[in-house]
């Protein structure tokens, strides 16, 4: 990448993060309800931070930084690089400012571009390898800051509309036709990545997997689909549930999808464009793995593999650029009309939702985690979650591959993550 085309890359994906927030008031910058979502403040001061600690003040001689405070208040998780505020506290820091974060984004970004077009031809294939990083690890938190928006709106009783163009259709009758599957051959398949662009360490090394032969869900679980698990009592019976996960139901006393709400007999979900009728032909949304395997129980089907997934994706030519992503804007997934379904080819593999699968999150044959604090970015997570294929509504088209790999816990519902069925042969 030339150094006009890194700088331009740079400043678009800097700007974008300042787009996302600016429909917000200060106070909407600040709240943290849970552990899990950060306060919209942070992840402008986080993203900067990153910059600053792994960029700026490694190839800056003598570089002083824009606070002496900041190096600990916005590092997320980062044990190489020194102490720093827990998780559950970032909602705290009513200090700094808003207004002082803004200042710290603008120092940083004019630096960043200074040193995009200064660095020594020598250092330049290192540096521009670890800007890109950092530009990816940007909108990996563009997609955490619109699903925390998400969550910090829905716990205000008001139910405020985020943005008022985001396209969410208001809810309407089942039209789709009953679940059709696809059939994908088994045998012996390359996955992994093993190209020369982008990509996270955790994608590879490229390497075999048997399959036996498997069918998909030729598209995504619909919110009517779901609704009748839900109407069938599933968060009632412990029958289709794992145990752990029946123990969360109760617990937390699910009854359906995180922003599922059953108002004046009917149903409805919040969105960023406020609190509308359920749409039964929209993909169902924000369901934890609990809930997609339990579904997948209760339709005597089971999720995909990761494996199964990919090599699903590839063979049929599934691709990202006609998917719902980010750049559309509407923050929401979309339900597809019946006449863009055809025989025999899958549709939404990308986009809309990330996809559960029935993989647990761990290292590839042959990976290796790197040392220091890029060893720290995906391997010490190879533990107690499980994979997630395919992007979301919130998630940047140029940020996706077949080979990404996205984690979480069993339990997490606030992001964008809905449910493919599978099936034997």
């Amino acid at each position: 990448m030339t150094r006009s085309e890194l700088r331009d890359h740079f400043l678009r994906v800097r700007r974008l993060t300042e787009d996302i927030c600016a429909p917000l008031t200060p106070e909407d910058h600040v709240p943290q309800p849970v552990a899990d979502v950060s306060p919209p403040k942070w992840h402008l001061g986080h993203t900067t931070w990153f910059f600053e600690s792994l960029l700026l003040g490694q190839y800056i001689p003598g570089y002083k930084p824009f606070h002496p405070d900041f190096a600990w208040i916005l590092n997320s998780y980062y044990e190489s690089l020194g102490p720093r505020v827990e998780r559950p506290l970032r909602g705290t820091l009513s200090r700094p400012s808003t207004q002082e974060i803004v200042r710290y984004r603008a120092s940083v970004t004019e630096q960043m571009q200074g040193l995009i077009d200064s660095i020594g031809d020598d250092q330049y294939e290192a540096f521009s390898e670890l800007t890109i990083l950092g530009v990816h690890h940007e909108q990996q938190h563009q997609e955490l800051l619109v699903t925390d928006l998400k969550y910090i709106l829905a716990c205000n009783p008001t139910w405020p509309v985020y943005r008022t163009d985001t396209g969410v259709r208001e809810g309407s009758p089942a039209t789709l036709p009953p679940m059709d599957y696809v059939d994908i051959a088994g045998g012996l398949h390359e996955i992994g990545y093993a190209g020369s662009d982008f990509h996270y360490d955790n994608e590879g090394p490229r390497h075999q997997t048997f399959l036996q032969d498997f069918r998909l869900g030729q598209r995504l679980v619909t919110n009517g689909e779901y609704l009748q698990f839900v109407e069938d009592d599933g968060y009632a019976k412990f029958d289709p549930w794992l145990s752990d996960a029946w123990m969360q139901v109760r617990e937390e006393q699910w009854t359906g999808p995180l922003y599922w709400r059953h108002l004046d007999g009917e149903w409805h979900e919040f969105t960023l464009g406020g609190l509308v009728r359920l749409d039964l032909d929209a993909p169902v949304c924000h369901v934890s793995y609990y809930e997609a395997e339990a579904y997948a129980f209760w339709a005597d089907k089971r999720l995909p593999t990761e494996a199964e997934w990919e090599v699903a994706a590839t063979v049929t030519g599934a691709s990202p650029q006609s998917a719902l992503f980010f750049d559309d804007g509407t923050f929401h997934p979309r339900a597809l009309p019946a006449d863009t379904l055809q025989a025999g080819r899958l549709s939404q593999m990308y986009g809309d939702c990330w996809e559960w699968t029935g993989s647990a999150y761990l290292p590839y044959p042959g990976y290796r985690r790197f040392e220091g604090p890029l060893g720290e970015y995906n391997g010490k997570f190879m533990v107690n979650q499980m994979v997630m294929r395919g992007g979301s509504c919130a998630t940047s088209r140029d940020h996706i591959r077949p080979t990404y790999r996205n984690f979480f816990k069993c339990d997490k519902r606030w992001q964008f993550k809905g449910i493919r069925l599978a099936d034997e042969a």
